[in-house]
């Protein structure tokens, strides 16, 4: 049976306490929101944490019963079946709370920004990129998450070459995470009369969105860049200086907006700074706990190939847990929540097994 972190246990049954407790007093409204959302975050843990200490409890009275020997036949009967099927259901929670109990990633419950750029294999690469963005957009809408696309590079036969957009909502980032890598696509393009199969590429990021708490930016750390924004041919949009270059001195990071509002530019610059500056502080701790990552699910790093999508034969394999799929149909109309599930507990296996090292 599963090894519980008692003590660990009862801080989160006590902290659970603490916040019931403080907002039953009517803090202010942010104080209540923050609460509010750490609370709504421990009310499933805490929960199986007292279901636990029930059926804890439960087998130890049936267990008294049995030691005593004035316990009649009969009972004696129905509390050995009912001794084995609590202790089964104890394994079961045991095993469902190790995973409860994992170190939570603090961008999990995030908001992200996706990033997808067609990579080797020209026009057919960018049409891929415009699959893999619908793809996610209909995975997105199923879970009741908004997509907004911040800028988009339209390839020459149509997808993308790049392609930015917001996905909002709670847990995205949890949902998201491992789909960043190359995307590698096999299929006879509509163009190709031979009927060869050809072979092409897409880079997916998945950022977890930052707030301003999560990154601090300084003025003096930051050059913004103003420049006339440019259309279809090179013709002007409009006749203001509304695109924005915004670079990040100390690390070299250059994000560009060129939307017709300066403001919205800027202030969506920002958003995608904040969101990469973050991403390189996370990459910096992961890669300090480099032997522990690679063990799991994929280092995370944008050129490694995650997956290849064959449709002539309607297959998707994802490379980092050698898992096949033939449903590439269902999965292109943003049905991946049976490799997402899989890459979720690949990595949760890969937790526990580093936490029963230690």
């Amino acid at each position: 049976m599963a090894t519980l972190p008692l003590e660990k246990m009862r801080q989160l049954e006590n902290r659970f306490g603490e916040i019931e407790a403080r907002m039953a007093q009517g803090p202010e409204s942010d104080v209540y929101v923050r609460l509010a959302s750490e609370y709504s975050e421990l009310e499933p843990v805490v929960a199986a944490i007292r279901n636990h200490g029930r059926t804890v409890t439960e087998i130890d009275d049936l267990k008294q019963m049995l030691k005593d020997r004035d316990t009649e036949q009969e009972m004696r009967a129905l509390a050995e079946l009912e001794l084995a099927e609590l202790e089964e259901r104890l394994e079961e929670l045991e095993a469902q709370m190790q995973v409860m109990l994992l170190p939570k990633d603090a961008a999990d419950e995030k908001s992200a920004i996706l990033e997808i750029r067609a990579g080797t294999g020209g026009s057919e690469a960018a049409l891929f990129a415009g699959d893999l963005f619908r793809m996610y957009e209909r995975y997105a809408g199923s879970h009741g998450w908004k997509v907004e696309v911040v800028s988009a590079s339209e390839g020459e036969a149509g997808g993308y070459k790049e392609i930015v957009a917001t996905i909002t909502g709670r847990g995205v980032f949890a949902r998201l995470k491992f789909e960043s890598g190359v995307h590698r696509v096999q299929r006879v393009p509509e163009t190709e009369s031979g009927g060869r199969i050809h072979t092409s590429a897409a880079t997916v990021a998945v950022l977890p969105e930052a707030e301003e708490i999560d990154v601090e930016i300084r003025n003096e750390d930051i050059r913004i860049d103003t420049m006339r924004a440019s259309g279809a041919g090179g013709q002007h949009v409009n006749t203001t200086d509304s695109a924005v270059r915004i670079t990040h001195l100390p690390t070299g990071v250059v994000v560009t907006q060129s939307e017709k509002s300066q403001h919205q530019n800027r202030a969506r610059a920002m958003q995608l700074l904040r969101a990469r500056l973050f991403d390189m502080e996370r990459q910096k701790a992961d890669s300090e706990r480099s032997a522990e990552r690679k063990s799991q699910v994929g280092s995370g790093d944008r050129s490694e190939r995650i997956r290849t999508y064959n449709f002539p034969q309607g297959r998707v394999t994802d490379h980092r847990i050698n898992l096949t799929l033939y449903k590439l149909d269902r999965m292109m109309e943003g049905e991946i929540d049976e490799v997402v599930d899989a890459l979720v507990a690949d990595y949760q296996a890969g937790q526990l097994a580093a936490l029963s090292e230690t």
